[in-house]
């Protein structure tokens, strides 16, 4: 399989927009708004300060994508690169998609300069993500995730 990541183009809206969805129900069981979804893949597009956005593809069908999102450590001086919404089309599974864009990522980040490290946050009891991770030398963390969900008045 010849994969190719690159940078996600307005042009691949749709394709996120089904890769956040799939992402949502696959890992957590959530169905989510795709009109929602869809202004919110389209802000992150347009806006590089909230991420960025790699997709693998093979002959113009994009078959998996991730997204990027930055946290800046004023311990080490370096950001922290946050790996969000990672989905490989069922079909293209354990066929080097996650893979190619791993990589990419890895590349982008060393070649920044000052990325100190990537991360990311996964389901425990997500076997398949775990593996695919552990085996591009990703190891588990000490820390937790809290949360406090915060109610809008719009």
């Amino acid at each position: 399989m010849a994969v190719h990541v690159r940078a996600a183009r307005l042009s691949d809206l749709e394709a996120l927009v089904r890769s956040t969805l799939g992402n949502a129900f696959e890992s957590e069981g959530i169905q989510l708004d795709p009109a929602r979804v869809r202004v919110a893949v389209a802000a992150l597009l347009d806006d590089p300060h909230k991420g960025r956005v790699f997709v693998a593809e093979e002959a113009q069908q994009v078959l998996g994508s991730l997204y990027v999102t930055f946290e800046w450590s004023d311990w080490h001086g370096a950001w922290y690169w946050w790996l969000q919404s990672v989905f490989v089309a069922p079909e293209h599974r354990g066929t080097g998609v996650y893979s190619a864009l791993y990589k990419s990522v890895h590349d982008a980040a060393a070649k920044a300069g000052d990325v100190r490290a990537i991360r990311l946050y996964v389901e425990r009891h997500n076997e398949a993500a775990l593996r695919a991770y552990r085996g591009h030398g990703m190891k588990e963390c000490d820390y937790r995730v809290y949360e406090a969900v915060v109610q809008t008045h719009s």
